[in-house]
C-alpha cells in the first residue's frame, strides 16, 4: 500500500485515500472468506447425497484452504493494480486543483522564507504584549499603593489639623510651635528616663 500521507486528499475528502482502499480490501477479503464457506458447505451437501462417496469433509476442507490461497494470491495481485488506479485517477487531486479554502493562498501568495519572518514577528509582538501587560500590572500596582498612602496621608492631616484646632482653642498657640516644643520635652523626658535607667543599674550592680 502507498506511504504517501495524501495530506491534500485527506483535507479534501475527509480522511486518507489509503484508509478508504485498506477498508475496501478487508471488505473484498471478508466476501471471499464468506463465499469459501458457502462453496464448502454445498459441496458437502452434494457429496452426503451421493452413494458410496469417500471423500471426507476434512479433505473439503483442505482442498478449500488451498483454492482460497489461490484465490487470495491472484486477488492481492489484483487489486494491488486496482489500488494504483484508484490512487492515482480516483482519489488523488491534481497538482494544479486548489481548494476553495486555499483560494486565499493564490491571492496572497509567499514563500517559506517570508511564512518564517512573519513567524518571527508575530513571536516579537507577542513578547511585547507580554511585556506592556506586565509593565501596565505594575503601574496599577504602584498606583493602587499610592493611593493607600495619599489615604494615610490624608488621615494624617485630618489628626493634625484636629489637634491644631483643639490648640487654639485653649490658647497653646500655634500648633507647630507647640508640636516642636512637644517634640523636644518629648526627646528630654526621654533622655532623662534613659539616664535615670542607667542609675538605676548602677545602683543594682552596687547592691549586689
Amino acid at each position: 500500500m502507498s506511504v504517501d500521507p495524501m495530506a491534500y486528499e485527506a483535507q479534501f475528502f475527509g480522511f486518507t485515500p489509503q484508509t478508504c482502499i485498506l477498508r475496501v480490501y478487508i471488505a473484498f477479503q471478508d466476501y471471499l472468506f464468506e463465499v469459501m464457506l458457502v462453496v464448502e458447505g454445498v459441496m458437502l451437501k452434494k457429496l452426503d447425497s451421493i452413494p458410496g462417496c469417500k471423500i471426507s469433509p476434512s479433505q473439503i476442507r483442505k482442498c478449500t484452504e488451498k483454492f482460497l490461497v489461490f484465490m487470495k494470491e491472484h486477488f492481492d495481485k489484483l487489486f494491488g493494480k486496482m489500488e494504483e488506479v484508484l490512487l492515482q485517477l480516483v482519489l488523488n487531486i491534481p497538482k494544479n486543483v486548489l481548494l476553495p479554502e486555499d483560494k486565499v493562498q493564490e491571492q496572497y501568495p509567499y514563500s517559506k522564507e517570508e511564512f518564517q519572518a512573519l513567524q518571527d514577528e508575530l513571536q516579537q509582538l507577542q513578547q511585547q504584549c507580554r511585556a506592556e501587560a506586565a509593565v501596565g500590572q505594575a503601574l496599577r500596582a504602584e498606583l493602587e499603593e499610592q493611593t493607600a498612602v495619599k489615604a494615610e496621608l490624608e488621615k494624617i492631616l485630618q489628626c493634625f489639623d484636629g489637634l491644631e484646632n483643639i490648640c487654639r482653642e485653649h490658647g497653646a498657640g500655634n500648633f507647630k510651635e507647640s508640636f516642636a516644643l512637644l517634640t523636644q520635652s518629648s526627646k528630654k523626658l526621654q533622655d532623662v528616663l534613659k539616664d535615670v535607667e542607667e542609675k538605676s543599674k548602677k545602683m543594682k550592680q552596687h547592691d549586689q
